[in-house]
């Protein structure tokens, strides 16, 4: 005799094995126009202009997968039962302090954008602070400007490196 359990196994595997021939035996026309369509809808929404320099993106790509990293890694610490609470405390601190570097270095590029006019990425580890401007010009008074403009928001002095890439 069937039990319920062996009923409705057999009632779903052959819902799927009846889908699953319907898909094979599908027109391939039919999946390629569908995808076509889908493609060319996918193509237009995609075609964005981009500005700012390929190099400030792989920097800032690169940036981000390296914190994503340290901060998965340390919310491990902070998930793991076995952790001490004075790991999970040093772990939670230096999240935040991530965190916090990140907003630092977003508000210093946008400070450059807004006095200068000009893309740039920016670096900040412990007391250096690495400039990257997108520019062909290559200005010492510039950079001499843009350091006073960043050391203008630290009580302590940071080194403070400018580098103009195109």
């Amino acid at each position: 005799m069937i039990n319920k359990k062996s009923l409705w196994f057999l009632t779903l595997f052959s819902l799927i094995l009846v889908l699953s021939i319907y898909y094979i035996t599908m027109p391939s026309e039919l999946l390629l126009t569908t995808n076509t369509n889908n493609l060319t809808e996918e193509q237009e929404e995609v075609n964005i202009d981009v500005e700012e320099s390929d190099l400030l993106v792989a920097l800032r790509v690169e940036s981000d997968e390296a914190m994503t990293k340290e901060i998965e890694e340390l919310q491990l610490v902070l998930t793991n039962a076995e952790s001490s609470v004075d790991d999970k405390n040093k772990a939670y601190e230096k999240i935040k302090e991530l965190n916090d570097v990140r907003g630092e270095e977003e508000k210093l590029e946008t400070q450059i954008k807004e006095n200068y006019k000009l893309d740039s990425f920016i670096k900040i580890k412990d007391n250096q602070i690495q400039v990257t401007i997108n520019s062909s010009e290559h200005s010492e008074s510039l950079a001499n400007n843009i350091m006073r403009t960043i050391q203008s928001n630290y009580d302590g002095s940071k080194y403070i490196t400018v580098k103009f890439q195109k």
